[in-house]
């Protein structure tokens, strides 16, 4: 018998802060969290602009000296999981360590260190570096601080699928609960790609926004000025836990996850499938997954990540799995708003998501001033809407072809 497994837990860092709250009321209000580059940075760059975590640090979360041998893309997991495991108020001394999970995406990893090490390699030889470089490049590093911090000792490890990252790592978790292998697993996704390497890689395809004069307005999905994503950094970590497991201790349910869907596009290693019949596939199966019909969903969060090709190929996979309901069901990006979070996108989204929920209330599509013809359907523009929230879908869609879709739902005995 599948077991029902419900979120108990959320924690958040994000160019929009780190408390959830904040965060949110920020979100909804319309406030963007983009901004132009360092003044290292701005002028190597046709693209100036990012989501970074301005205020972030890992302390007091993290001991100083050992903050120093994890990564930034670790840290942000690191802190956003404490948050998480606060928040659902678990005890993990009290919990047999082997019944539980650490499962982190995080799309490409240490990219600062990378950069850092390679540059004293260059300069000074191997003897000056760090014997610290591998276990701060490495993807699992976000999962495996998590688990030595809590005394996991079942499943722990990273999942990378480029920007479906997090939401892969959510449906592993999800299914280790489902299935009865755990009964509590830390999840999420987390990035920090905001580097000289990341920067070039990314304009080096010319898939940037190069819209330097308004940091705010540059995030533009499904806008017909749109020209390319923001990146973003961050992390999203929440807890899963099995229904009964999570009764027993009296803890708080902020939602239940209910089903996924995934595919791959299995054609090109950066551009979607241009008619959206994989991504479409995947929605269509979250939905079924879930025990529910399209007309069910009210809100979709979408991976609108303002790229010219992305944001058509999605409107098509959200028609191709929806119909007729297309044109009816609420659908928004809050990468509008704290930019491309690659693969942190998914925590962070879901997050986003289980609020929309708690407060009934779609978060606004920022800068949709000009709607492309052809993303013709309720991108919830420039301002939020109130509507009566029971089921959402969370979209992500990475490079590699990889579409991976979440179903959550208001938590119902």
């Amino acid at each position: 018998m599948k077991r029902r497994v419900v979120i108990t837990g959320m924690g958040l860092v994000t160019p929009l802060g780190c408390e959830l709250e904040g965060v949110w009321k920020r979100l909804v209000n319309g406030e963007s969290g983009v901004t132009l580059l360092t003044d290292e940075e701005r002028n190597y760059f046709k693209s100036k602009i990012a989501g970074q975590c301005l205020d972030f640090s890992p302390l007091p979360y993290v001991d100083p000296k050992e903050a120093k041998r994890i990564e930034r893309f670790a840290q942000f997991a690191y802190v956003a999981g404490i948050k998480a495991v606060d928040d659902s108020g678990i005890d993990f001394s009290k919990e047999d360590g082997f019944r539980c999970a650490s499962i982190v995406g995080c799309g490409v990893g240490g990219l600062g260190e990378i950069e850092r090490q390679d540059e004293k390699l260059a300069k000074f030889g191997p003897s000056r570096i760090s014997p610290f470089t591998i276990p701060k490049i490495m993807l699992n590093a976000a999962s495996s601080h998590l688990s030595i911090h809590y005394g996991i000792h079942g499943v722990s490890y990273g999942i990378a699928t480029a920007c479906a990252s997090a939401n892969n790592a959510m449906i592993e978790a999800y299914r280790l609960v489902r299935d009865g292998d755990v009964d509590v697993a830390i999840t999420g996704g987390t990035e920090a790609a905001i580097t000289k390497l990341g920067l070039a890689g990314f304009a080096a395809m010319h898939a940037l926004s190069e819209r330097n004069d308004e940091p705010e307005k540059a995030s533009r999905p499904f806008d017909a000025d749109r020209d390319g994503f923001v990146i973003g950094e961050g992390a999203g970590i929440l807890i899963f836990e099995e229904l009964e497991h999570a009764k027993k201790r009296g803890a708080k349910i902020l939602g239940e996850f209910l089903g996924y869907g995934v595919s791959s596009d299995a054609s090109h290693i950066t551009q979607p499938d241009a008619e959206g019949v994989y991504a479409g596939a995947a929605l269509s199966s979250a939905v079924s997954s879930a025990g529910l019909n399209p007309e069910q969903i009210d809100y979709i969060n979408a991976h609108g990540t303002a790229t010219r090709l992305g944001d058509i190929a999605e409107v098509c996979a959200i028609k191709r799995s929806f119909g007729d309901y297309a044109k009816t069901v609420s659908i928004s990006s809050t990468k509008s708003a704290i930019g491309h979070l690659l693969g942190g996108s998914g925590g962070v989204e879901l997050i986003f998501s289980l609020l929309s929920i708690r407060d009934n209330v779609i978060p606004p599509t920022l800068n949709l001033e000009n709607p492309d013809p052809l993303c013709d359907l309720d991108f919830t523009p420039l301002v939020a809407k109130e509507r009566k929230i029971d089921y959402i879908v969370s979209s992500s869609f990475g490079f590699g072809g990889h579409n991976a879709c979440v179903v959550a739902g208001r938590f119902m005995e």
